[in-house]
């Protein structure tokens, strides 16, 4: 087993060798085929299959896994969607522009601008000016279809919760670096949450938040605003690289639980 390698294909391999399953890793790690006798199954990125179609596709798409939330009435942080003025007028409404400087303009203390998919933390930009805004939307339409504006809150907490089934298997903090951003990328850390009023609290609403787009193995980053938790985001692709450097039997069990269920319903059907 290379050492470089991602500790998502580690714990694939781990998994496979225990379990009789011949595993063939390509695209450098990024597609993995899982074999065992007749059963074959496929991991891409961080995703193992679990997951349906339309809840990987709501979970990747901020916007839609907002107003997803919404709708049902689970508290989270708005993500309003510019789609790529490249795309041409009969996609794009031509006053986009404006309806982006009027969210500024609502929210006086900043306003957060990403990519619309995710990127770990990448081109995540603090917005306060006019000139910042056009900057960033510039940068991020660059290299993404559409672009996300949600206010800037100060968080005071961010907790990552992995759900498989609605039982959360993981729950830490992201303790934040110098960086004002939680992401682990960015030299956040994770911190194992204790049971606990907190962890409690934060396993409800990510069990809220899955039922509502119907998703069973997923990572769901929930953020503590003006003593509220709210959610902020959801990913279906469920992550563990800096977990797993410091908890890698933590890692490695969460991943066979998910792996058990993958395997499972091979032999149902």
């Amino acid at each position: 087993m290379a050492s470089s390698e991602r500790i998502f294909v580690q714990a694939i391999r781990s998994y496979g060798a225990r379990h009789g399953i011949d595993v063939d890793v390509r695209a450098g790690g990024w597609l993995i085929a899982m074999r065992r006798g007749a059963m074959r199954r496929f991991a891409f990125g961080y995703d193992i299959g679990l997951n349906s179609a339309i809840a990987h596709r709501l979970a990747n798409d901020k916007s839609a896994t907002a107003e997803a939330l919404s709708i049902l009435g689970v508290p989270c942080i708005p993500h309003h969607l510019f789609l790529n003025p490249k795309l041409g007028s009969n996609v794009v409404d031509a006053a986009w522009r404006e309806a982006m400087l009027g969210l500024l303009l609502d929210n006086p203390q900043g306003v957060v601008v990403k990519p619309n998919e995710g990127t770990s933390g990448r081109s995540v930009f603090k917005v306060t000016t006019e000139t910042e805004l056009d900057r960033a939307a510039g940068e991020v339409f660059s290299m993404s279809t559409g672009l996300v504006i949600s206010p800037y809150v100060e968080i005071e907490n961010e907790v990552r919760v992995i759900l498989l089934d609605d039982v959360p298997r993981v729950a830490y903090s992201k303790q934040r670096g110098s960086d004002w951003k939680h992401n682990l990328d960015a030299g956040a850390k994770p911190v194992l949450l204790e049971d606990g009023e907190v962890r409690a609290a934060c396993a409800k609403l990510a069990i809220d938040a899955a039922n509502a787009i119907g998703i069973a193995f997923v990572s769901i980053d929930v953020v503590h605003v003006d003593g509220e938790w709210r959610v902020l985001e959801i990913n279906s692709g469920v992550m563990m690289e800096a977990l797993g450097k410091l908890h890698p039997e933590l890692a490695q069990a969460t991943y066979d639980a998910a792996l058990d269920r993958v395997f499972e319903e091979q032999r149902e059907h």
